[in-house]
């Protein structure tokens, strides 16, 4: 199953780069935008059978907007 097909990411929600799924180590997901950095928190996961539902919850929550920033006011 490749994860990366199966999830669409919007753009993202500060400056409208692309946004990149990313799996740490084999234990969390998070998605990070290509442009300008801002990312949502890193969601983990246990098990493999939790794999797929993590990675969803991280495109989710880009999806939404739920997005941190470090650098505003730049």
């Amino acid at each position: 199953m490749n994860i990366h097909e199966k999830l669409e990411l919007n753009d993202c929600p500060y400056c409208g780069g692309a946004g990149l799924l990313e799996e740490e180590n084999g234990w969390c997901w998070y998605v990070m935008c290509l442009d300008c950095g801002s990312q949502t928190a890193a969601f983990e996961y246990k098990t493999p059978d939790e794999r797929f539902e993590t990675a969803r919850k991280a495109a989710t929550m880009w999806n939404i907007g739920k997005v941190l920033r470090g650098n505003i006011g730049e």
